[in-house]
């Protein structure tokens, strides 16, 4: 097996589960976040918990930045796979399917945790979208990373010491480390997030939360008090798709989810992801991959 099947196979662990696991931090249950929640530690800290392998999980009610401030490894977001040397960041919104193997000896990161409450009003100071998860590696100029790295590691001695104002002082570092890593894709500082985008921002919520349920498109437009052509227009300029087409793309990505990190069969999955049967969930999954899921499936390492 090669490198990148066996380090693919490390990440597919969750085969005798029958989803993928939500967790607070990783290893601890999920659980209700007190408005404005915000938590920072070191990957390592919980080394005697993951042993340099986090398997496939998300985080029902958090984002996560992701500083790595040495060693190298393999990151996954969703079905996507970044091999990595430090400096590397990621930010990775709640509900996002991610993970990572690397040498616990010889890799560290910093992690931030953001509640969706505390990360929503960020979404108007940023430049980083917050709805899109994102790693880079090997792109921006050393003193880029030198900037984001003096953040980063005043977040983690903010948090640690405590000290009176800290809640303050956090939300605004997290502001400018998205900003600047934002940046290292874009090279842009002006303000990206008109209002028709914080609408596309509250549809993709919405869907997350009620995709399984079929809701017509006017079910959307009725919660989200708006119209159909605000809705179309901004959902195609955020998304680059129609509302329709939004809404089959997250029932695909559910689907690839289950056939990843699952066992369940097609007819369970079928179920999960509201369609109504097995062959019917067949020709979705086929139109929109090419590929017979059971076929896409057996693409991806079990050992």
């Amino acid at each position: 097996m090669d490198r990148i099947a066996k380090s693919l196979g490390l990440f597919l662990v969750c085969l005798m589960a029958n989803s993928v696991p939500n967790f607070f931090v990783y290893g601890e249950p999920d659980r209700p976040l007190e408005p404005g929640f915000m938590h920072v530690e070191t990957v390592m800290a919980r080394k005697n918990v993951h042993l340099g392998r986090v398997d496939a999980h998300s985080h029902a009610r958090m984002a996560q930045i992701t500083f790595w401030t040495k060693g190298h490894g393999t990151y996954f977001i969703e079905e996507q796979r970044l091999d990595f040397l430090a400096p590397a960041v990621s930010f990775v919104p709640s509900g996002v399917v991610h993970g990572f193997t690397v040498e616990p000896s010889e890799t560290d990161a910093i992690v931030v945790s953001i509640a969706d409450s505390a990360l929503a009003p960020l979404d108007e100071r940023t430049i980083l979208p917050i709805d899109a998860p994102v790693m880079i590696a090997d792109t921006g100029d050393p003193a880029s990373w030198a900037r984001l790295s003096r953040i980063m590691q005043q977040m983690a001695d903010e948090y640690r010491e405590g000290r009176p104002g800290m809640e303050m002082v956090l939300t605004a570092l997290a502001t400018v480390a998205m900003t600047e890593i934002a940046r290292f894709g874009s090279g842009q500082t002006g303000d990206l997030r008109p209002a028709q985008t914080v609408l596309a921002s509250q549809f993709r919520q919405l869907v997350d939360r009620h995709f399984r349920e079929n809701w017509p498109v006017e079910r959307y437009v009725d919660e989200l008090g708006t119209t159909p052509h605000l809705l179309t227009k901004a959902c195609q300029s955020a998304f680059g798709l129609s509302v329709k087409e939004f809404l089959s793309e997250r029932r695909l990505l559910e689907a690839k989810r289950l056939l990843l990190f699952t066992v369940r069969p097609l007819e369970d999955i079928a179920y999960e992801v509201g369609l109504k049967d097995a062959a019917y969930f067949s020709r979705f999954f086929k139109h929109h991959t090419g590929q017979p899921p059971s076929v896409w499936r057996e693409q991806y390492p079990r050992h």
